[in-house]
């Protein structure tokens, strides 16, 4: 049988060995997910990546998302090895950051200063300062299931019992995603469902006194692949017009991805403030705080601090030069767009052919499956009611003949992809749906 199911021997062994040094074996919380527990992975090239086992696996986890241009690219690679022989880390400025920053500025729209930090976390905990100081004011609204980062300010809004546990839509139930957090940091936010834009405006109007940032991710990537309503975005920029609101997008997932100057290209509105990071540097730790002077002046005069003793190393700038030459160059975007329709269009069909309620939504470079009766879903109140069990046992099937997606139900495409990996991801996802 062409599609033989995988075992994971080697990687058991040596989850239980990490154990006894790794706090659960592992170094970031979201690798625990991995089917049936967490793997150790070999090597990776273009749109394969190899485990302990023996098992290749064609990619669409890319890494949670920076392996853009695939897995080890050679022009990446020969960029970091070159730079990184003149040194690693000055504790003071080089050529390649300043040419990294120009190029940024001419892609992104609200690029006119910028920052770089090491991951997306960072990058956000700094535009909420810079929003603080600038508007004067003390809380930012967020939305429902849009995922920041980890820090304390915005591990909410992202973890529910039970979809009654949230509460009324326009008041909802604040639900601590970790442990530890400091008393009184929930009175940092106000939460609220994404993609309503009349529960939105009237919660501005009443409290726009206290709002000093709106954050958002521009498309809902973090679940369900949601796209916002028509007029959504724009009536987010309005509102922040009106008020002395920093917009403030969250492109973390939808930069370069969704067009090379992120989402805010895509659908031509301009944010104060932007969060770039995962696609930025193949996997090299970078993020990069972009926005407009009259918000990033604060940073330049030293009235907000940013620092960070790692921040731009050789390597890393080095990797996000080598990286955006090959999104420049060879048509990423455009090629990650038709391959990722495909795919769409393959999984609605084969959803069909099955009978199943089988949902697939997203723009083409990233897209989400599950299963659900609702013909779309548009928030995250929505996607608590997917089938998480079913969608379990489809992600594990794919898992088990070589096809690797993120557990949520989350595919990205590469521009290391192939027609024939998108073809082989379909036989051997109708081949699942069959044991479904």
């Amino acid at each position: 049988n062409a599609f033989s199911m995988y075992t994971y021997s080697k990687s058991a062994e040596l989850l239980e060995r990490a154990r006894q040094s790794l706090a659960g074996g592992v170094s970031s919380e979201f690798r625990k997910y991995n089917h049936p527990h967490a793997i150790f992975y070999s090597h990776a090239a273009g749109s394969r990546v190899y485990d302990v086992d023996g098992n290749e696996y064609i990619d669409f986890t890319l890494s949670q998302g920076p392996m853009l241009v695939g897995h080890n690219h050679p022009h990446v690679v020969k960029r970091v090895e070159e730079y990184a022989r003149n040194g690693q880390l000055y504790a003071g400025q080089h050529l390649l950051e300043i040419e990294l920053a120009e190029k940024l500025q001419k892609m992104i729209p609200s690029a006119e200063l910028m920052r770089f930090c090491l991951d997306g976390s960072e990058a956000v905990h700094t535009a909420l300062r810079v929003a603080r100081a600038k508007t004067g004011k003390q809380k930012f609204l967020r939305f429902e299931g849009h995922y920041h980062g980890w820090l304390d300010n915005v591990a909410w809004g992202l973890s529910t019992p039970t979809l009654d546990a949230l509460g009324p839509r326009a008041s909802p139930n604040l639900h601590a995603w970790s442990a530890g957090l400091p008393a009184q940091v929930e009175n940092n936010f106000i939460l609220l469902p994404w993609n309503d834009l009349a529960l939105l405006e009237k919660t501005v109007k009443a409290r726009c006194d206290e709002i000093a940032a709106i954050i958002t991710e521009p498309v809902m990537c973090n679940n369900g692949c949601i796209m916002p309503k028509d007029g959504y975005l724009q009536g987010m920029r309005d509102l922040c017009n009106r008020y002395n609101i920093a917009l403030i997008f969250d492109e973390v997932i939808t930069g370069f991805r969704t067009s090379l100057g992120g989402a805010q290209s895509y659908f031509k509105i301009t944010p104060d403030l932007s969060i770039f990071a995962k696609a930025l540097a193949s996997g090299y730790p970078i993020s990069a705080i972009v926005g407009k002077k009259e918000w990033m002046h604060l940073i330049a005069e030293g009235k907000v601090i940013h620092a960070g003793t790692m921040n731009s190393s050789n390597s890393t700038v080095a990797a996000a030069i080598g990286t955006l030459e090959v999104l420049e160059n060879e048509n990423v975007v455009e090629r990650v767009y038709l391959l990722g329709n495909l795919l769409m269009a393959g999984l609605k069909q084969i959803g069909k052919k099955y009978r199943s309620n089988l949902l697939v939504q997203g723009l083409g470079p990233m897209l989400h499956t599950g299963f659900t009766d609702l013909a779309t879903v548009n928030d995250f109140r929505e996607v608590l009611q997917y089938d998480k069990a079913k969608l379990g046992k489809f992600i594990a099937g794919l898992h088990d003949r070589g096809i690797r997606v993120i557990g949520r139900g989350l595919w990205y495409i590469s521009a290391a992809h192939t027609k024939e990996d998108i073809q082989k991801a379909l036989d051997i996802a109708d081949e699942v749906f069959k044991l479904l």
